[in-house]
């Protein structure tokens, strides 16, 4: 569709006077109903340029496209818009091909050749589960970051470990009170979490246990060798469980330099506040005021001395910055977070480095339990593994009953019980709140990741049985296809979203909206079903055959690599 979008943007250029191909193409979009055409113009922007109302503009145009390009098979004009419906039967003769001969590669760009993202997300904290707010981060990260590197860009997935901080004071503290160390290394974050829920509770009781803690975080920053311990092995038992749920997400970093990565960087960046008169002495507190952005000031370091997360994400862009160059730098959290990243976001900026509008904090909607918010302090949590595994069991349980021959069936339910969670949770605009309930995350029906899922096994399917009953295989011989044949209303809809992968996944990088991509793969999943059931495929006309099966073959390759952008396995068979 890109070459076809480009052809036709170079010959509107051509007809427009001051006007190139790549604005021409820039301006074209996809009609939102589908009965306009496959492609339109919106002349308003031309108007000011051509000195003429919009509608005259498409009329004009109209009638110097019309009969003019064989690939154009209708063009109107409709209140300023130039509407330009595709030859379907050249479209497809086009298309199709392309599609099978790239295969994995199909959707695959240039456009950040050359440029890195460095991409900001899951960060759990140490010593807390991770839980289902979690995910969030965890799954709109990856899949931001499986489009970025398809799109050409070279991405670095960091890990950025909530592992520093007074928290951790208040667990040393809980630890030395109340914890057994045999306790620990049998149940794990399971005990750390009830100790850091038990300090919450006492300290309401016994307010000193705050300073207590905050004792400790010094003593850690200090370089306190027994705290230190302490911490690293809270870290270690931490990351045993984080890595169990990233191994069932499919989740790999470049990078897990956590907070405390930055603790020995992080003088530097103070000394250049001070150096460059943006530090400001207040209450025993060093600050950067920002009242003249309208926003609270920025506290760099606390009374006692100690860093906070203005101070650590500062020095983590500046390292971030220096280590890997990046064009942009994006940051996944809930929009809790906004006020944060504004205000350090604004403390580079006068620092004096412009690629401070580099900086991006992708925000995403909160998650409640049945209305309620979470509370790690509370122990308030659903923990993410717990999920998974309940997905996964639910999915072997529909298996043996529907389809009790299936080999790898403990492969195939976790394949699909994770992607069920995962496409539940990119399904709607990330800004929008979740209200989490077992009910809806492990409901298999209606616009899901099984659904998508089990129709890329259904195209699997069908191409199996092509080449066991017919002998064809459309991936070994040369496709040549009568485009003709391909005329039917549903042949024609699939072909019409086919067409649009590219087009979804720029739009997905340029809103940072991995929810295009879901969006996208359920319209493809219904148009093929419905194309499945319309028109049969192995039929005895192998002209007609050949030609379905070509497209069978588009919607399996790209089912598959659109499932893969957001995180989730292409099982053959469910």
């Amino acid at each position: 569709m890109s070459n076809i979008k480009h052809e036709l943007a170079k010959k509107i250029a051509s007809l427009i006077p001051d006007m190139d191909t790549q604005g021409v193409e820039q301006l074209l979009e996809v009609p939102p109903n589908r009965e306009l055409g496959d492609l339109s113009l919106p002349c308003f922007r031309l108007s000011k340029l051509l000195r003429k109302p919009p509608h005259k503009i498409a009329d004009e145009l109209r009638e110097q496209l019309t009969d003019d390009n064989d690939i154009i098979e209708e063009v109107d004009s409709v209140s300023g818009y130039l509407n330009i419906t595709l030859n379907k039967s050249i479209l497809a003769a086009r298309i199709i091909p392309e599609i099978i001969s790239q295969g994995d590669e199909h959707g695959s760009q240039n456009l950040g050749q050359g440029q890195t993202v460095v991409i900001d997300y899951s960060s759990p904290n140490i010593a807390k589960p991770f839980h289902i707010a979690h995910l969030r981060s965890t799954v709109i990260g990856n899949a931001l970051l499986q489009i970025f590197k398809v799109l050409g860009y070279r991405t670095v997935g960091i890990n950025h470990l909530g592992d520093w901080g007074t928290q951790f004071g208040k667990l040393i503290v809980a630890n030395q009170l109340w914890g057994s160390k045999e306790e620990i290394e049998r149940e794990g974050i399971d005990a750390l979490l009830r100790l850091y829920v038990k300090f919450h509770e006492e300290a309401e009781r016994d307010p000193a246990l705050e300073d207590q803690a905050r004792a400790a975080f010094t003593r850690m920053e200090q370089g306190d060798k027994e705290a230190l311990e302490l911490w690293q092995w809270f870290v270690e038992i931490s990351l045993k469980e984080f890595h169990k749920v990233y191994d069932l997400l499919g989740v790999r970093f470049d990078s897990y330099a956590g907070e405390s990565f930055y603790n020995d960087k992080m003088d530097q960046v103070i000394e250049e506040l001070k150096e460059k008169g943006l530090l400001v002495h207040d209450d025993g507190a060093w600050i950067v005021k920002l009242d003249e952005f309208g926003m609270p000031p920025a506290i760099m370091l606390k009374r006692d001395g100690s860093s906070l997360y203005h101070t650590r994400d500062v020095t983590a862009a500046l390292y971030r910055k220096r280590t890997y160059d990046f064009a942009k730098a994006i940051y996944v959290t809930d929009y809790a977070q906004n006020l944060h990243f504004k205000q350090w976001f604004k403390v580079v900026e006068l620092m004096g480095y412009e690629w401070a509008k580099d900086l991006e904090h992708v925000a995403f909607g909160r998650v409640s339990i049945e209305g309620k918010s979470f509370s790690t302090r509370k122990g308030n949590v659903v923990k993410l593994e717990d999920l998974l595994q309940q997905a996964i069991a639910k999915v072997r349980a529909i298996i043996e009953e529907r389809n009790p021959g299936l080999a790898n069936k403990d492969e195939v339910a976790r394949q699909v019980g994770v992607g069920a969670i995962v496409f539940h949770d990119l399904k709607g605009n990330r800004i929008t709140d979740i209200d989490f309930t077992w009910e809806d995350a492990l409901n298999f029906d209606g616009e899901t990741g099984p659904y998508v899922q089990y129709t890329h096994a259904r195209t699997c399917s069908v191409i199996r049985r092509a080449m066991e009953e017919k002998g064809i295989d459309l991936l070994v011989d040369e496709v040549q296809i009568n485009g003709a044949l391909l005329q039917d209303a549903e042949a024609t809809a699939l072909l019409q979203t086919l067409q649009l992968f590219g087009e979804r996944i720029e739009q997905a990088m340029n809103r940072l909206e991995p929810s295009v991509i879901t969006r996208y793969l359920l319209d493809l999943a219904q148009d093929f079903n419905r194309f499945y059931h319309a028109c049969h495929v192995l039929i005895d006309d192998l002209e007609l055959c050949k030609a379905r099966l070509a497209l069978v073959q588009c919607a399996q390759i790209t089912l598959r690599n659109g499932l893969r952008l957001i995180g989730l396995e292409a099982p053959e068979q469910v």
